[in-house]
This record gives C-alpha cells, sequence and structure tokens, in this order.
C-alpha cells in the first residue's frame, strides 16, 4: 500500500525499495520504518512510499498520533484509581504495622503492568490520569509504572523491571509517617519541616526492610532515590559511584512524576519545560545514561501533538530525532521545518 511518510507507523515494513529524486537509493525493500528510518526519508524529501499491508490486530505496530482515545480513558481509569487506592491502604498498613506484605505489594502493583505495559504514549496517559487529589498515593503510583517502563527502555527483562517497578511503588513509603499538614502544605517548609520529610528516606528503608528482608531492592530505593550522582541529595550525601543503578532508575521517574504533577503549591509545568530541566540535570544531578534513556523514549511520543513556535506559528509534530531531543520535525501547513536544522526556529510550547 502506498502511504504519505507522515501516515507511516513505528513497525511499517517497506514494500520496495525507496530512491529519491536524483535517482539515489536510500532505504532497502523490507526495511523496518522507526524515527531512524522515517526521519530518512523525510531529510531526501521523499513524499511517498509503498509498505507492507499492516496487521490491524498487531499492538506493537499501533502508534498514538493525537493524544489517547476517549474509549481508552473509561477502561483504564478505574483500574488506576483502584491501584492509588490499593497504595493508601498500604501507607495505612505501614503506619499502623509498620510492616507491609510483599503479596499486598504484588496484587495492588500488578494490574498497572497488566493493563498499562502495551500503553506506548506515556505521556498523555499520566497527563489524563493526573488530578489534583491524593497526591503522594499518585506520584507513587506513577514512579512505579515509569520506573517499570524506563527500566525496560535500559534492557532490563520483564521480571526485572516488574520489580523495579515496585520499587518505584513503594519509594515514598515512608512519608505514612509525616502528618498530612506537612505533606500538603501550600507554603514553603520550614527548615524543622525539611528535615521531617527527609526523614521519609529513612522511614521507608526500615519498613521495608522489616517487611522484606535487610537486602531488599525496595529497601535501598527508598533510602536512596532522593541522593544525587553530585552529592548534593538525601539522606547521606552519597555521589553517583555509591548509589545502586536501580535507585538512579526511581531518581528520574521521581522528579518526571513530581514536575508533571498538579500539587497544592505548585502549578503543573509545561512538559517540554520538564523534560529541559532533567536534561540539564542530567549533567549533575541525575545520571545522564539513565536520564537520555528516558526522555529519547518520552520525545517520540510527542509525534502528532499541536506544537507553538516562538515564532508564533502553531503546527504538528511530524518526527523527533534520537539526538537532537527538542528539535523536532514540525509541518506548518503544506510545508515542514526540521528544526534539528534550521535553528532560527524553536519550540515554545507543545500542546497535549
Amino acid at each position: 500500500m502506498r502511504v504519505h511518510v507522515t501516515e507511516i507507523k513505528d513497525g511499517d515494513k517497506l514494500a520496495n525499495d525507496a530512491f529519491n529524486s536524483y535517482g539515489l537509493h536510500v532505504l532497502s525493500k523490507g526495511t523496518t520504518l522507526f524515527a531512524k528510518e522515517i526521519s530518512v526519508l523525510f531529510q531526501h524529501q521523499i513524499d511517498y512510499v509503498d509498505i507492507e499491508t499492516r496487521q490491524a490486530d498487531a499492538p506493537l505496530n499501533r502508534t498514538i498520533e493525537s493524544g489517547l482515545s476517549p474509549k481508552w480513558l473509561p477502561t483504564v481509569e478505574p483500574i488506576y484509581q483502584e491501584v492509588i487506592l490499593g497504595c493508601e491502604q498500604l501507607f495505612l498498613n505501614a503506619l499502623q504495622n509498620g510492616v507491609i506484605a510483599e503479596d499486598d505489594v504484588s496484587a495492588t502493583f500488578q494490574p498497572l503492568v497488566d493493563n498499562f505495559k502495551m500503553e506506548r504514549d506515556v505521556v498523555s496517559m499520566l497527563l489524563l490520569l493526573n488530578t489534583k487529589d491524593d497526591y503522594t498515593y499518585q506520584h507513587s503510583v506513577q514512579v512505579g509504572m515509569l520506573s517499570y517502563y524506563l527500566s525496560s527502555w535500559l534492557g532490563y527483562d520483564e521480571e526485572e523491571s516488574v520489580k523495579i517497578g515496585q520499587a518505584g511503588f513503594l519509594h515514598d513509603i515512608g512519608k505514612c509517617r509525616i502528618t498530612d499538614d506537612i505533606l500538603n502544605k501550600p507554603d514553603r517548609l520550614t527548615p524543622e519541616e525539611f528535615e521531617l520529610i527527609k526523614r521519609h528516606t529513612i522511614d521507608g528503608h526500615q519498613i521495608i526492610q522489616a517487611s522484606f528482608g535487610k537486602d531488599s531492592l525496595a529497601a535501598i530505593v527508598a533510602l536512596e532515590h532522593h541522593e544525587r550522582m553530585d552529592g548534593s541529595g538525601y539522606p547521606y550525601e552519597i555521589t553517583g559511584d555509591e548509589m545502586h543503578p536501580v535507585s538512579k532508575i526511581v531518581a528520574v521517574a521521581d522528579v518526571y512524576s513530581a514536575m508533571i504533577s498538579s500539587r497544592v503549591y505548585q502549578q503543573k509545568r509545561d512538559l517540554l519545560y520538564v523534560l529541559r530541566e532533567l536534561y540539564r540535570m542530567s549533567f549533575s544531578e541525575l545520571d545522564p545514561t539513565t536520564t537520555h534513556t528516558f526522555i529519547r523514549h518520552m520525545i517520540p511520543n510527542f509525534i502528532g501533538k499541536k506544537v507553538e513556535l516562538h515564532s508564533g506559528e502553531v503546527g504538528t509534530i511530524i518526527m523527533t530525532h534520537p539526538s537532537e531531543f527538542f528539535r523536532p520535525l514540525v509541518q506548518i501547513d503544506e510545508h515542514f521545518i526540521d528544526l534539528s536544522l534550521d535553528h532560527s526556529f524553536e519550540v515554545k510550547q507543545v500542546y497535549m
């Protein structure tokens, strides 16, 4: 079937060789098309290609070009809310009993894995589900989900990724011992209150060790997820060389979730600003390999989204680049602007 390059979906295969207008061979028949290959087609100004017939029932080949379908929410939102309630119960158990049951953690977290792991548009998914209510529990659920995704992107197998996701899910369990008036305080925390907040890493470490044993991965993550590569974190100001690799994963997920969330004391930040801030932090506070992997996999979810440039022009993101994270290919009316080549243009805002 013949399609315009803007209609290519990840995983499509070329049915014939692709040549540019000068007769130069660009891509071979049978090439599987992803972001890199589609970008090559754009660079050679190839408008149409022949692709093999798509398998309508192949879930791995689907893309979401303009946000999530309204049909998606009624299915997954109840699951998401149920997991939030389960998270709240885990916090309550930890506060009352000082321990949590490993079976309860698995039973609460696994529905996320079973129902969300094929959902590629993580950006829209979290933004649509995010509300101002129950921040602490929502944050825990989101960090668990993001840690699961990020670990798989880094090459961990499914079993390992689930364990890492669970560690992310439990990273803030120590906050069960902090009163709501401090957790949800709309004003700046006093130095004394901030010291209480910092205690949640140590308290979480103790709770999980008492529940799962002293060598528990989740316990290590609870203790280290606020440590930073340059030693500027807490509770012990260790450096990246001393941090567990999984703590570095959860740290990235934790910062991202906190920055996109609607909290009582801050406005939800523009998503592109958040990713740029993560990129900035990757040169000092966050592990660069982990952070860049996260950004590289999140940025393609902007494809199909409306974008405003600093020039005031509004277009659609057609393609993202694997290295020029914040300089996509944008279509405005009938023409295309490759921001990775033309630096006179810059993205101002992405509309999700």
